[in-house]
């Protein structure tokens, strides 16, 4: 068996947002946070990305990015957006456009959607989690229990119970100790693939954390930081649920970057050149 870890990187469509989102910093408001009043010329726009782990215990994948329905046919298209999301408020928030969805890109490597083994949400945000009916037929979907929990009380604003309805979702429990709040879920009991609670921009975020026989590793860092510099200069996002513990999961990300066994530590939302990484 070939014990090397393959981590695919997918450009699974794009979202718009206000600069402020995702560097707002600790004293951003929710208002500028959301750009309902920033013009469209100061918006940017920031890649949404998903991963595919071929593991030798299994396939992995972490997030989905947006449905098809969000972009039919492959523009930004408002009232289609408005339709899959479900909701005009997170429209105004992030405007988001795919080209190609991420079960496109698994047929495009002859891999079944039913094939994936796992699939892992970080978290609950609608450019990780509305494209899951695409993989709805995988052998196991998974996010933590606290990010379900934060997501039903928050889910007439950020979050809508359509992009899960009917799918099966595992709710785990944290039941190890890694990471800056010592919650973590060893996939494979064998610290390979860890999911490790990082918070503040929800309850339940978690990073990805994928290491090989020698010790060396792969970061996913999700939206615990939206660029490299979001760790380096120590700048959160904008959008928070608990602004302490999202600074103390961001000095974390910084002090796991910079360790000499990282071979890549990766923000969903930052632009890469690379498409695949081998440990």
């Amino acid at each position: 068996m070939d014990k090397k870890i393959k981590i695919h990187i997918f450009e699974v469509g794009k979202v718009c947002v206000s600069p402020a989102l995702p560097f707002g910093g600790q004293n951003c408001s929710l208002i500028k946070a959301s750009g309902i009043f920033t013009r469209k010329s100061k918006r940017m726009w920031l890649p949404v990305s998903s991963y595919l782990i071929e593991h030798p215990k299994g396939k992995i994948l972490v997030d989905c990015g947006w449905d098809r329905s969000m972009s039919p046919c492959r523009i930004y298209d408002r009232h289609a957006q408005i339709k899959s999301l479900g909701s005009p408020i997170l429209y105004f928030v992030n405007q988001g456009v795919v080209d190609k969805t991420i079960d496109e890109y698994l047929k495009d490597m002859n891999i079944k959607t039913s094939d994936l083994d796992y699939v892992l949400l970080t978290h609950l945000d609608c450019d990780h989690a509305n494209g899951l009916n695409q993989v709805k037929d995988a052998k196991r979907i998974m996010t933590a229990k606290d990010e379900m929990n934060f997501a039903l009380k928050h889910s007439f604003v950020r979050y809508q119970k359509k992009w899960w309805k009917d799918i099966n979702i595992h709710l785990f429990d944290w039941k190890d100790q890694a990471g800056p709040f010592l919650k973590s879920y060893d996939l494979f009991n064998d610290h390979s693939i860890e999911l490790i609670n990082i918070p503040g921009h929800s309850d339940g975020l978690f990073a990805v954390k994928i290491t090989n026989d020698e010790g060396k590793y792969v970061l996913l860092y999700s939206d615990g930081g939206y660029a490299r510099k979001s760790w380096e200069k120590l700048i959160p996002s904008g959008v928070a649920a608990n602004r302490k513990d999202q600074m103390k999961s961001l000095k974390w990300i910084k002090e796991m970057s910079e360790n000499d066994l990282c071979v890549a530590s990766l923000a969903n939302h930052e632009k890469t050149n690379q498409k695949i990484i081998v440990i």
